[in-house]
């Protein structure tokens, strides 16, 4: 997409809205599954959290790939959107025994992460197929706040806990038919993470009748230029060697799964925004936009760079500005940082705008949520209207005025 591309959805469907070029998610589900093309069967899942859109889910149905899900309603939206049950994988965490069985009777792949829910599934539903997910206790990842192979993570049943899981199955006769990892986000060593992996390889030794084995995902994109990323190219040579050897050694093939969501979604994502007024004040220069983390909290919430363009006057000069939103809290999108000279009335565009934008959306402020944009063969394509007023009050009741009076005259 062009910033001419970028202009002409802002005018057609106005502004704030998101924008997601299919070309560019195709092209990284590509090239994820050549990076793995060694292996003879790999899943990818893609993970619906990131961007949950029904038509993106479409879209990566249409390529191949299967679903990593973490509610009954992700889901639920992966069945409406095509897929197969067989072909998504339903991931909670700290939800209901009563979420996996509604999960589990639509026919998806259950992946239990605690010990409590095993054993009551696992007790009640010993004939379901049933994958755990480990926590290796090793951090992939350099952000904290999506790190969560580590220690103290609420995320996985601990390796420490095999002998606990083993008594489970021992007892209640289960099938265990996967076993998973999830280290975090951002993965920035390659090794490490392989050392992760001997772990997830040492506990499947300990399940004979495994189907598959899940590495989660985490795989960095850059988000500037020159940003350092995963090198998916080097971590598939290596890891497809390894696992091979592993299937050799375990008795029979594997599948090889995995569950990216940022990878194929982050660098296709644009999120365009309409600048209301230019402020200048004692020290600062304010572009603050028709948006805020009402809409894009990443900024405030992680720390997250997302890189800014002044697409209406790509070729002006350089000034400093901090790009705010208008919500009455500091939504900072952008401090004192270098953007082409900023009007009223512009259009600015936000990189990496495809993976957990739009999906952590609210209506704080009561703001409405904006649009979504499919481009779709040198074409745009609404794929979610803008939110209006009926849509945020619409499930809210009214006492109306006579309920409150009727009360204080009782």
């Amino acid at each position: 997409m062009t910033s001419t591309d970028l202009l002409s959805v802002a005018t057609q469907f106005g502004a704030p809205v998101y924008v997601y070029d299919a070309e560019k998610i195709t092209a990284q589900y590509n090239r994820l599954s050549q990076a793995f093309r060694q292996v003879p069967s790999v899943r990818l899942n893609y993970a619906v959290k990131a961007l949950n859109n029904i038509s993106i889910l479409r879209l990566m149905n249409h390529l191949g790939s299967g679903l990593d899900t973490v509610s009954i309603q992700e889901v639920q939206l992966g069945i409406q959107a095509g897929f197969d049950p067989k072909n998504i994988i339903f991931t909670p965490n700290g939800v209901s025994l009563e979420e996996l069985e509604q999960a589990a009777a639509l026919g998806v792949q259950i992946n239990i992460d605690n010990l409590s829910l095993l054993e009551q599934f696992g007790s009640k539903h010993p004939q379901i197929p049933v994958c755990v997910r480990i926590n290796p206790h090793v951090l992939a990842g350099g952000n904290a706040n999506i790190s969560v192979g580590h220690i103290d993570s609420k995320f996985g049943i601990s390796i420490h806990q095999i002998p606990h899981i083993l008594r489970i199955v021992e007892l209640t006769g289960m099938h265990i038919n996967g076993i998973h990892m999830h280290t975090g986000s951002d993965i920035l060593d390659i090794d490490v993470f392989l050392y992760a992996s001997e772990i997830l390889f040492n506990t499947a030794k300990n399940f004979k009748q495994l189907d598959f084995v899940d590495f989660g995902s985490g795989f960095k994109v850059p988000y500037k230029a020159g940003d350092i990323e995963t090198n998916v190219e080097e971590l598939g040579q290596k890891l497809s060697a390894r696992f091979n050897e592993f299937c050799r050694e375990y008795g029979r093939p594997l599948t090889l799964a995995f569950e990216p969501g940022k990878f194929l979604v982050s660098q296709a994502g644009k999120f365009l925004a309409k600048v209301n007024v230019v402020k200048q004040t004692t020290s600062t220069v304010f572009a603050s936009v028709d948006s805020g983390f009402n809409h894009l909290i990443r900024p405030m919430l992680y720390g997250a760079k997302h890189h800014i363009t002044n697409i209406s006057n790509p070729q002006g000069r350089e000034r400093y500005y901090s790009v705010v939103g208008y919500i009455c809290e500091t939504d900072t999108f952008a401090s004192n940082t270098q953007i082409a000279e900023i009007t009223e009335g512009d259009i600015l565009c936000f990189d990496n705008a495809g993976a957990y934008c739009f999906t952590m959306a609210s209506n704080y402020n009561s703001r409405l949520r904006p649009a979504e944009v499919l481009w779709y063969e040198g074409q745009a394509h609404l794929i979610r209207a803008h939110e209006t007023f009926e849509d945020l009050v619409r499930n809210q009741v009214d006492l109306k005025d006579s309920f409150f009076h009727a009360e204080a005259t009782a």
